[in-house]
């Protein structure tokens, strides 16, 4: 495996492991899997082969297996979405409830577990955000948040409709999400791109140093933004590839910026949200609260499902029958939700990103440390990090790196997907959160040995 992982099928030879947590007893990727992975890659776009070649069978908690006696400590969450640990038994019940009660799909017809979901979703969102939007993807959400946004800032004046987010954000793959995302290379395909959707360097302190909120001032000033006609701001919490965060000052002058030009202030939380980050909603680190919340990924467990909160006023400006999508609250998927949102709060998942990440920061922060040369940075809160890794003497992102880093402790028994973010050079962490101490701190030791290992 290269900067593309998951391209060279031929099995390698990796020493054997054996712990309470991690077992590897054959070669990767297994060679009984190949003809899998072959037959995906005959079937499949060519996208979809970019993960390390481990063809999952089953999962459960914190580990991952294979069909031939290999196992994994995950540090995915499947992309950040099993907050509640993989097939915990309470979601899967719920699942199993809902389809022998006879209801899997109601369109926008309404449905009572639809309905005890929106409100439990708008019981765990600040005050003042009370209506929900259910919705399946992430992207889906973020369009919809744009688009609520641009129809709130016409309301005030018909060319109130710049929506402003930041360089190097990750919003979705979806026509608008990608337009508003910072990543150029992945929004070259569109080629006709909205000019009322700009962005401006995220303050993390390390690709861009300036972390002051006249950074974001003089920015839009270059851009020829006139503040009155800005109908919204949508940052990701925290920058997904890259595990940043901007200063709690920066994001409290933005919430006062916002009301003070009539914006809405747009978190995306797909990531963040339902106790990732050591708190329920990512956001709550810069003690503010945004008009709109996109979230998704760790909502439900496993099941297709995303959603939009935010303020009545806002949610309400489409008339019936005119914001509504074909899935919209699924009621499986809804079931897994409610269990998802149980087990979050019965478990002190929350809580438990937040002791665990006291353990997980410091030490990925030392290990930093110890490779300045090859650690440009580490950022992260909870149980979600970054190592960004570059190349010698400079900040240039080193892709190759990350990957051999990634490949290492996947063959040593530590789940982790393909380097992300800038460049393709952070190692993602992402854990369940009903890991324990024991298994993060063997992660650790992993992580270390391969960091060590790809440095030399």
């Amino acid at each position: 495996m290269g900067a593309e992982m998951g391209q060279d099928l031929t099995p390698r030879k990796v020493h054997r492991v054996e712990t309470r947590y991690r077992r590897i007893v054959t070669d990767i990727p297994v060679p009984e899997s190949v003809p899998v992975l072959e037959r995906l890659r005959q079937f499949e776009p060519r996208s979809m082969s970019g993960q390390p070649p481990v063809v999952w069978d089953h999962a459960e908690g914190f580990q991952v297996f294979d069909r031939w006696g290999n196992m994994w400590l995950d540090w995915s969450s499947g992309v950040l979405v099993t907050n509640a640990g993989h097939s915990h038994p309470k979601i899967c019940q719920s699942m199993v409830d809902q389809i022998q009660h006879g209801l899997t799909h109601n369109y926008c017809f309404p449905s009572e577990v639809r309905a005890n979901l929106a409100a439990r979703l708008a019981q765990v969102a600040p005050d003042g955000l009370g209506k929900v939007f259910l919705l399946t993807t992430g992207s889906e959400a973020v369009e919809c948040a744009i688009k609520l946004a641009r129809t709130h800032g016409r309301q005030v004046r018909d060319d109130k409709i710049v929506i402003v987010t930041y360089h190097n954000a990750f919003h979705g793959r979806t026509l608008g999400s990608q337009m508003a995302g910072g990543i150029s290379s992945l929004k070259a395909w569109i080629v006709n791109l909205d000019k009322d959707m700009v962005q401006v360097p995220f303050p993390d302190g390390f690709r861009h140093e300036d972390t002051s909120f006249e950074g974001f001032l003089k920015a839009l000033a270059e851009l020829g933004v006139e503040p009155d006609r800005v109908a919204g701001v949508m940052t990701e919490t925290y920058q997904g590839g890259n595990a940043s965060f901007a200063p709690a000052e920066y994001m409290q002058a933005m919430r006062k910026w916002c009301d003070a030009h009539q914006a809405l202030l747009i978190c995306d939380e797909v990531q963040a949200g339902f106790g990732r980050t050591g708190k329920y909603w990512g956001f709550e680190h810069y003690e503010m609260v945004p008009d709109l919340i996109v979230c998704g990924k760790g909502i439900s467990g496993g099941m297709p499902l995303s959603a939009v909160i935010g303020r009545p006023q806002i949610m309400d400006l489409y008339p019936p029958g005119s914001m509504t999508s074909t899935h919209t609250g699924n009621p499986v998927c809804a079931a897994a939700s409610l269990a998802c949102l149980d087990v979050i709060e019965d478990e002190g998942l929350v809580e438990n990103a937040r002791k665990l990440g006291e353990i997980l920061q410091p030490r990925l922060r030392e290990l930093g440390k110890r490779f300045p040369d090859y650690v440009g940075a580490v950022h992260g809160k909870g149980l979600v990090a970054s190592l960004h890794m570059v190349k010698p003497g400079c900040i240039e992102p080193n892709p190759l790196l990350a990957a051999d880093i990634v490949r290492r402790c996947v063959e040593k028994g530590l789940l982790m997907f393909a380097p992300v973010g800038y460049g393709g050079a952070s190692v993602k962490i992402s854990p369940p959160l009903t890991i324990t101490e024991e298994p993060i701190l063997e992660s650790l030791s992993v992580l270390e040995e391969a960091v060590q290992e790809a440095c030399q």
